[in-house]
C-alpha cells in the first residue's frame, strides 16, 4: 500500500490536531517515525521510507504541531512535542512502550523523548542527527566545501535555515537552492522544485524552534541516561550532520550501535533503503 492509498487521519493531541498516517496490525508493536525539518517537514518522507515493516510493526508517522498538515497551534518548542509523542504513545498502545525512530530535527525530539520517557521506549533508532546545536558549525564549513554542488545557494541562506526567515516565501525559496546538498546521487532538478511545490512551509514554526530558548539544546551530557537499546545510522556523506554527530551519540548511549552507510547523505533512509530497513530489522530482532 502506498501513502497516498494509506488514508491520512487526524487526531486531537493536547489542544492540536495532529495529521498522521498509520499501517500495521492494531496488536503489533507500535512504530513511531519523527521527521526532521523544523518548519518544513512532514510525515510523508519517513512513512515512505519505513512502511515496509508494517508486516511486523504498526508504523505511525504524523505531523508536528505547526508543520504539514497538523494544526498551526502554539507552543512550538521541543518539550511540547515531545509531550505530543508521548500522548500519541499512549492513545495508539496504551501502556505498551514503542520503537522511537527519529531522523535530524526528529532525532533531537527522539533523544529528549528517550531521556524524558526512559520506560516508554522499547528500542530507539535516530537516523542523520546530532546531540547539540554545535553540528551547525561543522555544517557550514562542509557546506563551503560543497557548495558547487548548489549554484543558486549561499553560505548566508544556510544561516537562514540555522535561524529565522522572513516569511514562508523566503524559506521555499532557500530550500529549494540548497536541495542538491541533501543527496549523494544525481540531483533532478525538475522533481526538487516539484517537492517544493508540494511542501508546506511555516517561517513562524521554524522561527520559533530556533529561538533563543530552543536553539541551543544539547543532550551530551544526559545521553547515558537513554537506557533502550539504540541504532545510530549515518550517511557516509551527511553534511548537516555528519558522521561525527552520531559518533559521539554512540559514545554517549550505553547499548548502542553505529551503522555509516557509504555513498548515502542525510537522506540516507531513501538513498539506501533496503541496507537500512535491513539493519532495523535486524537490530529489532
Amino acid at each position: 500500500m502506498s501513502t497516498q492509498e494509506t488514508p491520512l487521519q487526524h487526531v486531537e493531541i493536547n489542544g492540536a490536531s495532529l495529521a498522521y498516517r498509520i499501517i500495521g496490525k492494531p496488536d503489533a508493536p507500535l512504530f513511531i517515525t519523527l521527521h526532521g525539518g523544523r518548519g518544513f517537514g512532514s510525515h510523508g518522507s519517513d512513512f515512505r521510507a519505513y512502511q515496509s515493516l508494517c508486516d511486523q510493526y504498526r508504523v505511525l508517522s504524523f505531523d508536528f504541531r505547526g508543520h504539514g498538515q497538523s494544526s498551526p497551534t502554539p507552543p512550538y518548542t521541543f518539550a511540547k512535542i515531545v509531550e505530543d509523542v508521548e500522548a500519541l504513545r499512549k492513545h495508539f498502545a496504551g501502556d505498551d512502550q514503542a520503537i522511537i525512530c527519529g531522523g535530524s530535527f526528529g532525532g533531537y525530539i527522539a533523544q529528549q523523548y528517550a531521556i524524558t520517557y526512559p520506560n516508554k521506549v522499547s528500542q530507539l533508532i535516530l537516523r542523520g542527527t546530532a546531540p547539540s546545536h554545535e553540528h551547525e558549525a561543522e555544517a557550514l564549513v562542509i557546506i563551503k566545501q560543497r557548495l558547487h554542488r548548489a549554484p543558486m545557494a549561499s553560505v548566508d541562506m544556510l544561516r537562514k535555515v540555522f535561524s529565522s526567515f522572513k516569511d514562508d516565501a523566503e524559506m521555499a525559496l532557500v530550500m529549494f537552492a540548497i536541495g542538491p546538498l541533501y543527496s549523494e546521487g544525481k540531483y533532478d532538478p525538475d522533481k526538487g522544485l516539484e517537492s517544493c511545490r508540494n511542501t508546506i512551509y511555516r517561517a513562524d514554526s521554524h522561527n520559533a524552534l530556533y529561538s533563543e530558548e530552543e536553539k541551543y539544546f544539547d543532550y551530551r551530557d544526559r545521553l547515558k541516561e537513554i537506557t533502550a537499546p539504540t541504532l545510530i545510522i549515518v550517511g557516509e556523506k551527511d553534511w548537516i550532520c555528519p558522521p561525527s554527530q552520531s559518533e559521539i551519540i554512540h559514545r554517549g548511549i550505553p547499548n548502542s550501535q553505529l551503522l555509516v552507510v557509504p555513498n548515502a547523505n542525510h537522506s540516507v533512509h531513501h538513498e539506501k533503503n533496503a541496507e537500512v530497513i535491513q539493519a532495523i530489522r535486524k537490530f529489532l530482532g
